[in-house]
């Protein structure tokens, strides 16, 4: 192995020891009494007081108008889409440094992915290559876009906070408005995370939250829908709860709906989990810091660092190679990970996915660079 692998490797074990998984969920609150009283009362589907008290925490935590707890974080973000009535052939821009889910979501709903290229300064879409971009391909038509070259209504961005950092939303916004885009963000990694003071997930129509198993704050599996308008947030509520009509014994439907409500026994772990997010935020801060202290002294590398707009939770911290280190990347992996530090590159771009190839783009280059040099390392607040 070369030196700058060796360095790299050294780094991380001063800084956090050996054997560190990605991230791992803490379990240090009130989880096993909120599950244990849904097991003793029966109360483990979809409805019971744990569901109402976490959409409830997540509003107020988050100041968002309303909050839908789902089952998941695609879940939620295909609803979000759903809301905005993005449908068969529409096109929807997202980012491609994002989840497959960002992508699956949008497909979902038998709408295509138009891929935007990444800031490196922020990790999240570029703004100012996507408004030469839409000046190119896009042109409003009253109050919608319609892509010229593929003839297809634009129907909604997705901007993604990619490991918790804040994307800059205010050019973005801006670009929606200029061209009559909803936006709707992808919020999934970013609970705890503010843009200019505000929490993330409050700007666009509605925003999508995770919940996983490796997020700062787990219900197992779970996700969330945010919003500020009460129409949209009782039409999610109704399509993820199968579009049932309320009635003390009926059972009827008024559309196709969705199975997507979050089971009250997860919902009780999320909320002792939020109880406990000040702490989780404030320890993987400190990580953060940590990190930055070890790796300040080795050329070549950088810790990702949240933008100056920005209050990041640091979700998954991001070491960034320089360009001429590109080549290191997979010899650090192989070491960190023999080695029981589990380290990561960041996602395929979904532009290269098979199932996606043929999708609208932008020049990407700046993503597929990144690609290339950029690898996550082990972040949990236990650490």
């Amino acid at each position: 192995m070369s030196d700058f692998s060796s360095n790299i490797f050294s780094a991380l074990e001063r800084a956090i020891g050996s054997n560190a998984s990605l991230h791992e969920p803490c379990f240090a609150g009130n989880e096993w009494a909120y599950v244990k009283e849904c097991l003793d009362t029966g109360w483990v589907s979809s409805v019971g007081k744990f569901v109402d008290r976490f959409e409830h925490d997540l509003a107020q935590y988050t100041g968002a108008g309303y909050a839908v707890a789902t089952v998941n974080g695609t879940a939620a973000l295909h609803m979000c889409l759903k809301l905005l009535e993005v449908g068969q052939e529409d096109e929807v821009l997202i980012p491609t440094m994002s989840f497959a889910a960002t992508a699956n979501a949008v497909a979902y709903c038998g709408a295509i992915p138009h891929f935007v290229d990444t800031d490196e300064k922020t990790l999240g879409m570029d703004a100012l290559k996507l408004k030469a971009h839409l000046a190119e391909v896009g042109e409003r038509q009253g109050l919608k876009c319609i892509n010229r070259l593929t003839g297809r209504p634009i129907k909604a961005i997705v901007p993604m906070h990619a490991f918790g950092h804040p994307v800059d939303l205010d050019p973005l916004l801006e670009l929606s408005r200029e061209f009559s885009i909803p936006l709707v963000e992808d919020a999934a990694e970013s609970l705890g995370s503010y843009y200019k003071g505000k929490h993330t997930g409050t700007f666009g129509l509605a925003s999508a939250l995770s919940f996983n198993g490796n997020k700062v704050v787990t219900t197992g599996g779970g996700g969330a829908i945010l919003t500020h308008d009460k129409k949209l947030a009782q039409r999610a509520k109704h399509l993820t709860t199968t579009a049932k009509v309320a009635h003390p014994w009926k059972y009827d439907h008024d559309e196709v709906g969705y199975n997507y409500r979050l089971p009250n026994i997860n919902a009780a772990l999320g909320c002792a989990q939020l109880e406990q997010l000040p702490v989780f935020l404030e320890r993987k801060r400190a990580l953060a810091e940590k990190y930055g202290k070890a790796f300040e002294q080795i050329r070549g590398v950088r810790l990702f660092k949240e933008p100056a707009y920005a209050r990041s939770n640091y979700w998954l911290n991001l070491l960034i190679l320089d360009a001429d280190r590109a080549g290191e990347r997979d010899k650090i992996l192989e070491l960190t990970n023999s080695h029981g530090i589990m380290t990561r590159p960041v996602w395929t771009l979904l532009h290269r996915l098979p199932h996606f190839q043929s999708c609208p783009r932008m020049d990407l280059s700046s993503a597929e660079s990144l690609e290339k040099r950029a690898i996550n390392i082990p972040s949990s607040a236990k650490l």
